[in-house]
């Protein structure tokens, strides 16, 4: 298995790991601590981070099959996930009005590009493989 593949596969785990206990935290801790709108927006970036984990962890079993590196894509990606979902975890335990809140929130939609780009770069390189007939 090369290094590259290996450790995207280690990258997904974990991430799916953590939205596990993360996901059931937001199910079962959150309850008596925050409003059901921050646990609303909890659930979101667990989402995020369990379908970008997810194709992460397509991403490597695939690799075998590609002919490029996944590399630059899986740096994009991670950093995506870490500042969409932890941005939303952190604005979870924040107070209305709370400065924190003023750096986190923009950070969130930058998460969110983040992604986007990982992922299109992934599209651009598939869409410039020849295929065989």
């Amino acid at each position: 298995m090369e290094k590259q593949t290996k450790n995207t596969l280690i990258i997904a785990l974990i991430l799916l790991i953590a939205g596990i206990i993360l996901g059931a935290f937001g199910a079962h801790g959150l309850k008596d601590l925050v409003s059901a709108e921050k646990i609303a927006s909890f659930e979101v970036g667990v989402r995020y981070q369990m379908l970008n984990a997810l194709g992460l962890l397509t991403l490597a079993a695939l690799k075998p099959q590609l002919n490029f590196s996944i590399k630059n894509a899986v740096v994009f990606i991670l950093l995506g996930i870490i500042c969409f979902s932890c941005s939303i975890y952190g604005l979870t335990f924040l107070l209305k009005g709370d400065s924190l809140g003023k750096v986190l929130g923009p950070i969130t939609p930058i998460g969110g590009l983040l992604m986007i780009v990982g992922w299109s770069l992934i599209l651009i390189k598939i869409l410039k493989i020849q295929v065989k007939n």
